[in-house]
């Protein structure tokens, strides 16, 4: 059935108020997050009834539509192996060839600078996405599997109700006629306008400021192309650079380049505005200007090719908290109608992803005809410490972007935490095991302490570095510890195996955390690190010692 046909049924079930239709989970929002929950929810609970009601008219465009196409590590383990989308990912999509910085500001030489990248493909996939050929998908898939969709649906009114034996009721249009609909779950996953959040009075800012532009190019940019220096161009192998999500960067700013299916190539300017002023760079034509200072190679790319504009937008102080994004009263919000962190590392698709887990195991529980309030208060708890350490790699750090001595050793920690952590409990199914997360709650709880002291060491010792950028590739793939890191989220663990691997995490990131101390004091034997020694000297009896690997970090 066409998702139009699916979408007249449920319109047609909804019509005559006198007979109100009933859903054990309505959804605001059918983009990234709404449907992907929906899929999740139809694999985990075949007979659930699910209505997603969409605000956008389907089909939607390809590349002009939304932001967020470079997925991660966590993300794209969801997509592929979770919802069992592989097939789509593989077949529509590309294939990304991992994160890749240039200290390129002021240079055209992009083979002359420092550079942050894989030599080649690593273990675990990730994908760049276009966002609309993605959408339109999930939203035929997710009709093929009985959920009931509904575009151009404007949600007017929500009551939520206080008695769990009650159900949520909810106004909506379509095309100029009222429905009203009763839901045991409501989901909204409508983005950034936040229904719930609005009506909850939950939205919280934090202390991280940052401001992006980004716009879509009807034309691919091969960056292997703005050198013909053939050992640079050998150093990868494929010699496919342009697949990457390559970050230009520079102090208190980095700009994306991202390959999209479809042909189109998405370019973003996110910056620190005590550096970089929106107002700098929030029209093509200022982006333009200001690329040809900061980034000239990229202007020289551009210049010609600005008939082929698709689309220029901007978000001012794009990352915001949430009070609360689960409730035992049967609502939760998913996606950026609850909290957003930064567009760098991508973490919007692993949060979805995370989120999206806790929702399905509340409404399992719920189905099942427990109570969820005690389990919705610990999901909440949990999903907002993730949100809080992942904060830590963004906030306050973007002056130290530009920096080709630290910049690089913070990458290979921010990797080391995400995946030695975070994606171990989520690649392993462990995120809802409440028993299994509190017997490591204080390896996690140290983890993330250290997390938050190596970032400040990290931005104190930038600020006495020389910046030195030589022509020179750090090949993440040459680090044998780094890339059986990345090759172990494929392991499958049983219980004592999962907290083996917690422990070791943990004690591979003191030993890393270690080193980045002894590198950096050795230089510049002035830089306060009280907080990260204190850490470091602490016993941790539960951790096993860590077997010798050599240093972890590239050659000085």
């Amino acid at each position: 059935m066409s998702i139009k046909a699916v979408a007249a049924a449920a319109a047609n079930t909804a019509s005559d108020d006198a007979n109100v239709s009933a859903h054990d989970v309505v959804i605001m929002g059918g983009g990234l997050a709404g449907l992907t929950l929906a899929l999740q929810l139809k694999k985990r609970f075949d007979p659930i009834d699910v209505l997603v009601l969409e605000r956008r008219s389907h089909p939607v465009p390809h590349a002009a539509h939304k932001v967020g196409e470079s997925s991660v590590e966590i993300g794209a383990h969801y997509f592929d192996t979770v919802l069992g989308l592989k097939p789509h990912l593989q077949g529509e999509q590309l294939r990304k060839f991992g994160f890749r910085f240039f200290f390129s500001e002021g240079r055209r030489d992009i083979d002359q600078v420092t550079e942050i990248g894989a030599s080649r493909y690593l273990s675990v996939p990730s994908y760049q996405i276009d966002r609309g050929i993605f959408e339109n998908y999930l939203a035929e898939e997710a009709a093929r599997c009985g959920v009931r969709f509904v575009d151009n649906a404007l949600v007017k009114q929500i009551d939520l109700a206080d008695d769990a034996r009650q159900p949520h009721r909810l106004r909506w249009t379509q095309d100029g006629e009222s429905h009203e609909i009763h839901a045991r779950w409501v989901i909204d996953a409508c983005g950034r306008a936040g229904m719930l959040k609005r009506k909850l009075g939950l939205a919280e800012p934090n202390s991280h400021e940052c401001n992006a532009v980004w716009f879509r190019i009807g034309d691919r940019i091969t960056i292997d192309h703005w050198s013909d220096n053939t050992e640079w161009r050998e150093r990868c192998e494929p010699q496919a650079r342009w697949l990457s999500t390559n970050h230009l960067v520079g102090a208190g700013y980095w700009v994306w380049l991202i390959p999209l299916a479809s042909g189109s190539h998405s370019i973003g300017i996110v910056a620190d505005p005590r550096i970089h002023p929106l107002d700098r760079f929030d029209t093509f034509d200022k982006a333009m200007d200001w690329f040809k200072t900061w980034q000239p190679a990229l202007y020289d790319e551009l210049d010609g090719k600005r008939h082929l504009l698709q689309d220029f937008a901007f978000f001012k102080n794009f990352s915001y908290g949430c009070k609360q994004v689960f409730s035992g009263k049967r609502w939760a919000l998913t996606g950026e109608a609850g909290l957003f962190l930064d567009p760098f590392y991508s973490p919007g698709s692993d949060f979805i992803a995370m989120g999206n887990t806790y929702i399905t195991d509340l409404i399992a529980h719920d189905r099942a005809g427990h109570s969820v309030e005690a389990r919705a208060q610990l999901y909440d708890q949990i999903y907002h410490s993730f949100y809080e350490s992942t904060l830590a790699l963004y906030q306050d750090q973007y002056a130290l972007f530009g920096d080709p001595e630290v910049l690089p050793i913070k990458v290979i920690w921010d990797y080391t935490y995400y995946w030695g952590v975070l994606s171990q409990i989520f690649f392993q199914d462990r995120l809802t095991d409440l028993a299994l997360l509190g017997s490591l709650k204080e390896e996690l709880q140290h983890c993330q302490k250290l997390n938050v002291a190596v970032q400040h060491f990290l931005r104190a010792w930038s600020g006495v570095t020389t910046k030195r950028n030589p022509a020179v590739m750090l090949d993440q793939a040459a680090l044998p510890w780094f890339a059986d890191l990345n090759r172990s989220l494929k392991d499958d663990l049983d219980d004592s195996a999962f907290r083996d691997r917690m422990r070791a995490s943990a004690a591979q990131l003191r030993q890393l955390a270690a080193e980045i101390l002894v590198r950096a004091s050795t230089e510049h034997s002035g830089i306060e690190a009280t907080e990260l020694r204190m850490l470091l000297k602490e016993k941790m009896a539960m951790v096993p010692a860590h077997s010798g690997q050599g240093t972890m970090l590239f050659a000085a």
